[in-house]
């Protein structure tokens, strides 16, 4: 079935253009004003940017190992209610993804489900102990381009190194989640005024930016390429600031919450307010938003981390950290970030696109069809959601921005009415 999409803002190779998107067989076959919609299913995208599908690099499925969370096929509509054609799936499953076998069957198990396209990541180290190096080059035949131990850091520098040189040589990307054990031991939310007001340990800055200085002149002695996970800290955006200015292969994301809420947020003990990294200083947030805009942090993505319901439902210090980000991302971007549209598309689309070597970019005539129509003065609050949990910090909290259209190779794989 052919659809053309009316009358939005599409963001092209040529920049942003009011026009129509006429998609059939799986491609965009036109892009122009006041094409023919004769045959065709029309929407209405007046007032709506319309543009890549969204490309998330870093989404938790749970899927092998604990599906009462989230499994492929929840998290993958989830994805597509919130607007994403391409997740990165973490390898922090039960087994973890540290073998090609592993990395085969989630790629099978979500082309059976379909609606979006999800790329493992793999291990650094065997079952995540920090110890061994995963066999890095069965993940490399199974498709794996992007390697973490997400959820820890790889706090041995000799055996970091040892992945660098490998995967510099085969054009591999480490992303590593900076924190360093010692200094983060048993800390709950970021160490600063209200960790110190509530007598709570707490998380320092200091824990993730010694990590990414490390790492960083590792970086300049493999020339391996690096992503820093979930950037929360203005020092370490500094750092990363200053590896680009060097010329290092380096990139960095940033997440929805940590540029939305600051660490004030965890004053009413809201387990959902429980993050990994910690939500940090208001002049922290502040960072973020500027690194945001003017590129330093390449791409925001979401560290979709779903908990069960009875798991959260805990006092905050024995709460495990993380929250849900898919279906708010765009719309939390939108509301607290002042970026333009071929920006936005850029930051949530392109740029992480292009980290992982896609073939998806701005709208062209003959590309695949994987499209959203974002609708960024759309004014909602989250109260349900297709993922199988519900830790969101943003449910009851007004927001404005909202994927109306998802398509993932020409077929609509979330709609909703205007």
């Amino acid at each position: 079935m052919s659809t053309l999409i009316r009358g939005g803002l599409v963001i092209t190779t040529e920049g942003a253009v009011t026009a129509d998107v006429l998609v059939d067989d799986g491609t965009i076959q036109a892009i122009g004003a006041d094409l023919d919609a004769t045959g065709h299913t029309v929407v209405d995208a007046t007032g709506c940017w319309v543009g890549p599908g969204f490309v998330d690099l870093h989404v938790h499925l749970r899927e092998p190992g604990q599906e009462w969370k989230e499994d492929i096929a929840s998290g993958s509509a989830s994805a597509a209610a919130g607007g994403f054609t391409h997740i990165v799936a973490m390898p922090n499953t039960e087994p973890a993804l540290d073998a090609g076998h592993l990395a085969r069957y989630v790629v099978d198990r979500a082309n059976e489900v379909g609606i979006v396209n999800v790329i493992p990541a793999g291990c650094i180290t065997l079952g995540r102990n920090g110890e061994k190096l995963a066999h890095l080059d069965e993940l490399w035949t199974a498709g794996v381009r992007l390697f973490t131990d997400d959820g820890d850091t790889v706090a041995d520098a000799g055996l970091l190194r040892r992945a660098m040189d490998y995967l510099a040589e085969i054009g591999g990307i480490v992303a590593q989640h900076a924190e360093d054990p010692g200094l983060a031991r048993d800390g709950h939310m970021h160490e600063g005024t209200v960790s110190s007001r509530l007598g709570m340990r707490g998380l320092p800055a200091l824990a993730e930016e010694v990590i990414v200085a490390r790492d960083l002149q590792l970086v300049e002695l493999t020339g391996c390429r690096y992503h820093v996970q979930h950037v929360s800290t203005a020092g370490t955006v500094e750092l990363v600031r200053r590896a680009k200015a060097a010329g290092l292969p380096v990139t960095a994301e940033v997440t929805p919450h940590h540029v939305a809420f600051d660490h004030g947020l965890v004053e009413g003990m809201n387990p959902e307010a429980k993050m990994y990294p910690p939500l940090r200083a208001a002049e922290d947030v502040a960072a973020l938003r500027a690194a945001l805009i003017d590129g330093t942090i390449d791409c925001v993505a979401t560290d979709h981390a779903p908990h069960s319901a009875h798991e959260k439902d805990v006092p905050f210090e024995e709460a495990p950290r993380g929250v849900i980000g898919l279906e708010t991302a765009a719309a939390a971007v939108n509301t607290e970030v002042d970026l333009e549209p071929v920006e936005f598309f850029d930051r949530l689309s392109v740029a992480p696109a292009r980290l992982l070597g896609l073939e998806h970019g701005p709208l062209a005539e003959g590309a695949s069809a994987d499209v959203v129509v974002f609708d960024p003065a759309k004014a909602w609050t989250p109260d349900a959601f297709k993922s199988k949990s519900s830790n969101s910090p943003w449910i009851g909290k007004p927001l404005t921005g909202k994927p109306i259209l998802t398509m993932y190779g020409g077929r609509i794989t979330h709609q909703e009415a205007r």
